[in-house]
């Protein structure tokens, strides 16, 4: 019986794919030194598998409902191939937060990082293919509904153009006490501070609150 992808607990809010895909975590740690492999401590962990991975995707726009039903059904053939992707998919993860984390800070990225980044790039453009299509000519992905890891490939071409753009230099990290989410900054004057002022936002003003009453008292 096929399962179809159901829905995580998953928010996106960072204004590009591949920073939504860092933050499919429930919050991280920062290692004291971000040339680290792998940026900071999970939290949470919020893709346990390659459903959840079609979840995100799905819900994210990387994948449509036709392509991810027909890959849940595949991964279900081909277990081990699906468990295989699922792992690549959580190594882009990584690779994608260390090396934005690594901008942040003014380091350069670690080459492995680069690397796993790059090969997954390498892979997704080899399956773009332009066509003509209502008058217009279009990049359509070739094999999205058979292929295990197409989900990766709008994720690594997200991660590419951003790092490539000018918008690189609006990308933050989210202050919040265990959080660590990236987003980009589209305020017009740039003093967007947290992830979402419901969640890091609300909570950092409750803190602060309490500690005025500390003071106080």
């Amino acid at each position: 019986m096929t399962k179809a992808p159901q829905a995580g607990p998953f928010k996106f809010i960072a204004g590009a794919l591949c920073l939504d895909f860092v933050n499919s975590v429930g919050g991280r740690i920062r290692t004291p030194s971000p040339r680290r492999a792998n940026g900071g401590e999970i939290l949470r962990e919020q893709l346990l598998g390659y459903e959840d991975l079609l979840s995100w995707s799905q819900l994210g726009g990387a994948v449509t409902e036709r392509e991810a039903g027909a890959l849940v059904r595949r991964a279900q053939q081909q277990e081990s191939d699906g468990r295989a992707v699922f792992a690549r998919a959580l190594c882009l993860r990584e690779a994608i937060y260390s090396i934005f984390l690594a901008v942040l800070v003014g380091h350069a990225p670690q080459k492995a990082d680069l690397a796993a980044l790059n090969g997954e790039l390498a892979i997704a453009r080899g399956r773009e293919r332009l066509q003509f299509v209502n008058k217009q000519w279009v990049w359509r992905w070739e094999g999205g509904d058979t292929e295990l890891d197409r989900p990766l490939w709008p994720v690594a071409q997200s991660a590419a153009a951003l790092l490539a753009s000018p918008g690189l230099a609006r990308v933050r990290e989210c202050p919040g006490e265990r959080c660590g989410w990236l987003f980009l900054d589209g305020s017009k004057n740039h003093s967007r501070q947290w992830c979402t002022m419901r969640d890091c936002g609300n909570l950092a003003k409750v803190r602060r609150f309490r500690a005025r009453r500390t003071d106080a008292a």
